[in-house]
């Protein structure tokens, strides 16, 4: 389920992490150049926690980049939730007619009037009430398909937060470590190996993300062809939805079928 206020959260925690974490990553160079001129350090090993750090850097950045433009596609699920929204209106609307212009409801009662005219006007009432209510069906399939890509976007985000988060508390760990010079290689090499899985997550998450959204687009072409099924419509036609489409409306004009014409 998709919820506004949450997914807002996310994405400002996102926001929020690649900036610290961009910050903890001007940090690692500095520390590793301060430990490595000091006297107790060895030659060999400064220069291994400067290549250390460099990579950090390197290997940190591009990261940072990759989850950057993963955010690029923040808006889209705020728009589904919102398109959502509208298309259940739509469809409440579209019920709503298919409800009032049914047979039951138009059938008038204790009146004298019948014949064709009548059974003609039913019939064709009718026919607007199912059209209808297939309009209404379309728009609630258009509704939940959104809803779902929505909810979809959410869980991602939620995963390349606590992505975020961990790759903060490991760029941390690595500038303690090369700033210590005590076990600082190995602790400093924490960063490296774990920045990988993470990545590989995000990944991996993005690529599950492709394949929903796939059948989601698959359900929506679905759901244009059902759309564009004349069946369920009067004549074989979407309802004409206003009088401007029934502008030859005089009956002395001559180019009509059903038109008076002076003998």
């Amino acid at each position: 389920m998709f919820s506004a206020a949450q997914y807002e959260a996310v994405i400002s925690e996102i926001e929020q992490g690649t900036k610290t974490f961009e910050a903890k990553l001007a940090e690692v160079i500095p520390a590793a150049d301060r430990v490595s001129s000091q006297w107790y350090v060895g030659e060999v090993l400064g220069d291994l926690l400067q290549w250390i750090a460099r990579r950090t850097v390197e290997v940190g950045t591009e990261i940072l980049n990759f989850i950057l433009d993963v955010l690029k596609g923040a808006t889209a699920p705020v728009f589904m939730f919102i398109d959502a929204y509208k298309w259940i209106d739509f469809k409440a609307t579209a019920n709503g007619v298919s409800t009032d212009v049914t047979v039951q409801n138009l059938v008038i009662n204790s009146s004298d009037w019948s014949g064709q005219g009548h059974d003609a006007y039913l019939n064709a009432a009718a026919a607007q009430s199912t059209a209808a209510g297939r309009i209404g069906s379309i728009a609630k399939t258009a509704s939940d398909n959104l809803l779902l890509c929505a909810g979809a976007g959410l869980a991602f985000y939620i995963l390349v937060a606590g992505v975020v988060a961990k790759l903060i508390v490991e760029v941390v760990a690595a500038t303690t470590a090369i700033s210590t010079a005590v076990f600082s290689a190995v602790g400093a090499m924490i960063f490296l190996e774990s920045g990988v899985v993470n990545v590989t997550a995000i990944v991996t998450a993005l690529g599950l993300l492709s394949a929903f959204l796939g059948t989601q687009v698959n359900a929506l072409v679905t759901l244009h062809g059902e759309a564009a099924d004349p069946t369920s419509f009067p004549n074989g036609a979407w309802p004409k939805s206003n009088s401007a489409q029934y502008s030859d409306g005089t009956v002395k004009d001559g180019d009509a079928d059903w038109s008076l014409k002076d003998d």
